[in-house]
């Protein structure tokens, strides 16, 4: 048998040199919706619409800033009526079909100023509605159970949950206040996302800012995790740099400044727009020296005059 020289080895490929990695474009801010506030006389609306049990969740969204779930997972120890302060530490969130605890949003635990108006509102509530033990498991349906001395529950002596609170008693409340319209008989509410109970935080956002409170404070107090967020999302509500001074200074001059007024002085913008009386001229005055040579005259004729 003849012997056969082995094939030649193809020749390997080159290696291609390797390529630098492309730079990823920088990542754009969220953009963030430009909500427009209730006010005052839209959240008492509202909050009147409401079942007796139900009207102090007004008062801890509009007054706190918390989150839906965040109220109905706030517990009687949380709140610090001497302190002036709530804790915020859970929410009550819905895996699925199944009503679990679990931390704030982003895992943001947080504490909130208590206005004594919302205390005095909670102690009332707490009075005619007492806190019940509610258990719930953490996090996910197979969680370990937690439980919380909950300031609001169902007549089940349930926890809430948002597709009961918002068919039977948000949407009421909304329709009580006229915000929108009743549903027909057999049909759905009309949608009304943007007046969720979501419209009571951007209430609270909107009260601190006319106040003046900055936007790192109440991104803290709202639980962003993003002062930037905070800002993109309620610049159009901050008081501008005019407003902020012309409030700074009549806060500073208090109510003297209007006594000093009291015997009929005249303000000094006023006076600076008021055109003076013309004085009669000094003896010996020339004209000339002040309103320039007259037609025929050269400016070096007023010296030789």
């Amino acid at each position: 048998m003849p012997h056969t020289a082995p094939a030649p080895k193809p020749l390997a490929a080159p290696e291609a040199e390797p390529q630098p990695k492309a730079k990823r474009p920088p990542r754009r801010p969220v953009k963030a919706k430009q909500p427009k506030p209730w006010t005052r006389e839209r959240v008492l609306a509202v909050r009147e619409g409401l079942p007796q049990h139900y009207k102090a969740i007004v008062d801890v969204g509009a007054g706190c800033g918390l989150r839906q779930g965040e109220v109905f997972g706030l517990a009687v120890d949380e709140v610090d009526f001497l302190g002036g302060t709530v804790h915020v530490v859970r929410q009550v969130k819905m895996v699925g079909s199944h009503l679990v605890f679990a931390p704030p949003k982003g895992g943001k635990l947080r504490e909130v100023p208590l206005p004594e108006v919302v205390a005095h509102a909670l102690a009332r509530h707490i009075t005619e509605r007492p806190p019940i033990e509610i258990t719930l498991p953490w996090k996910t349906p197979e969680g370990p159970p937690v439980t919380a001395t909950l300031l609001f529950y169902s007549r089940e002596r349930k926890a809430l949950n948002r597709n009961y609170s918002n068919m039977y008693l948000w949407k009421p409340a909304l329709v009580s206040a006229g915000v929108i319209p009743d549903r027909l008989p057999g049909e759905r509410f009309k949608q009304s996302r943007e007046h969720g109970m979501h419209a009571l935080r951007h209430y609270y956002a909107s009260v601190l800012l006319d106040a003046g409170e900055n936007i790192r404070a109440l991104s803290e107090y709202l639980g962003h995790s993003d002062p930037g967020f905070t800002l993109r999302t309620y610049t159009h509500l901050m008081p501008n740099s005019q407003d902020r001074a012309r409030k700074a200074i009549d806060a500073a001059s208090g109510p003297a400044a209007e006594d000093d007024r009291d015997d009929g002085a005249v303000p000094v913008a006023v006076r600076r727009k008021q055109k003076r009386p013309s004085a009669a001229p000094p003896e010996g005055y020339d004209r000339r020296l002040t309103d320039g040579p007259s037609q025929g005259e050269t400016p070096s004729d007023l010296w030789r005059s």
